[in-house]
């Protein structure tokens, strides 16, 4: 029997060790395919491009979220129309962020690519591109204000805007008369001054409807043209708010009875329109006898328009004016005024004025307040 063999020449089964052996023949051989040699080396590189990538978000994340650079408080202006690299740009080179592209894929990251809005903003010492993200999303800006009082004419009201040096572009064409609302009206740095008169404009056209559909009955008025006319001449007569309903009674009262108005006001409007009366220029009787169609000393009835832009409470007050007899008033010395149903009563409040002109030396509102003593 030869060595290494088993009767019938049956073959001796591999030990242990060779079948360990030949199992790694067959996976050097395997290795060394190229298709597993390229594939293994694919996963390599995106295990370590995914490593990277997380890597860069976390370092992404940690800059967006971390302090930033302001050492002081700061204003931006975001421009409108601006996109989202624009406002990121000008973020970074107004120091208030320190990269522009972290910012910007940030941003989209949270969705808010398309939510921040214009306007001037204030950020704190070390905001953070969050922070500043936050901010711009949620519209907090800064608010200017402007303020109208009643009473002004539009050329006033327009030269106040054309001052305001947050508000931008040119102002529209003039619009009529009594069509703006006298308000304190709020808006951020870089809004038009287009905007802000039409936003006037429609304030004092819904409030003037509103009153206009609650006046009182038989009021000697034919349209919302004559009312807003009236309550216009009512508030240049009185900047006292509890007396526009006395005021309005005595307009009323003489409109029914065909007398005229005789209010000084409109013959300054009359003569020098929307600019006004100069400071030093008194009203003559020169100015009392002019035909213009403004002057009420001369025509029956109301002007052809507003003399100004009368606010709420002279809107009311024409709407539902005080229940009175009364057809005059003059200045009393105190800043009001005193009433009278009759030309005899009236005399009598005019000299007791004239008397306190005379002790206080003051001349100035000798002519030009009230109604004046003039028969029916």
């Amino acid at each position: 029997m030869t060595s290494g063999t088993q009767p019938n020449d049956t073959p001796i089964p591999p030990t242990v060790e060779e079948m360990r052996a030949a199992r790694r023949r067959r996976r050097s051989r395997g290795a060394r395919n190229g298709f597993v040699i390229a594939m293994n080396f694919l996963f390599t590189i995106a295990l370590f491009l995914a490593i990277g990538a997380g890597a860069l978000l976390w370092w992404g994340k940690g800059q967006f979220e971390g302090r930033g650079p302001l050492a002081a408080e700061a204003t931006y202006l975001v421009p409108r129309g601006g996109g989202l690299d624009g406002i990121a740009n000008g973020l970074e080179r107004a120091g208030i962020i320190s990269n522009a592209s972290i910012f910007e894929y940030g941003v989209r990251l949270e969705g808010a690519g398309g939510q921040l809005k214009a306007g001037e903003y204030a950020f704190a010492p070390g905001a953070s591109m969050r922070d500043v993200m936050e901010t711009l999303r949620d519209g907090d800006a800064i608010l200017h204000a402007v303020t109208v009082p009643e009473g002004w004419t539009v050329a006033q009201i327009y030269a106040r805007l054309a001052a305001e040096e947050a508000l931008a572009g040119d102002l529209p064409p003039m619009v009529p008369e009594g069509t703006l609302l006298p308000e304190t009206y709020r808006f951020t740095r870089g809004q038009s001054r287009a905007e802000i008169v039409q936003q006037m404009s429609a304030a004092q056209s819904k409030l003037v409807q509103d009153i206009w559909a609650d006046r009182a009955p038989n009021l000697p008025i034919s349209d919302v043209g004559q009312f807003v006319t009236l309550a216009s001449i009512v508030e240049k007569e009185t900047g006292i708010a509890s007396e526009r309903p006395h005021v309005a009674s005595v307009f009323v009262n003489r409109l029914r009875k065909n007398m005229r108005l005789q209010s000084d006001p409109t013959i300054i409007y009359g003569i020098w329109g929307g600019a006004g009366k100069p400071p030093n220029e008194p009203i003559r009787q020169s100015h009392i006898q002019g035909e213009t169609p403004y002057n009420t000393y001369v025509i029956r009835g109301l002007p052809p328009g507003p003399i100004a832009n009368p606010g709420r409470a002279a809107l009311e007050a024409v709407a539902h004016p005080l229940d009175t007899d009364d057809l005059y008033f003059v200045a009393d010395g105190t800043g009001g005024h005193a009433f009278a149903s009759t030309l005899d009563q009236h005399n009598v409040n005019v000299r007791r004025y004239r008397a306190i002109e005379r002790q206080t030396a003051n001349d100035q509102n000798a002519t030009g307040t009230g109604v004046r003593a003039i028969a029916p």
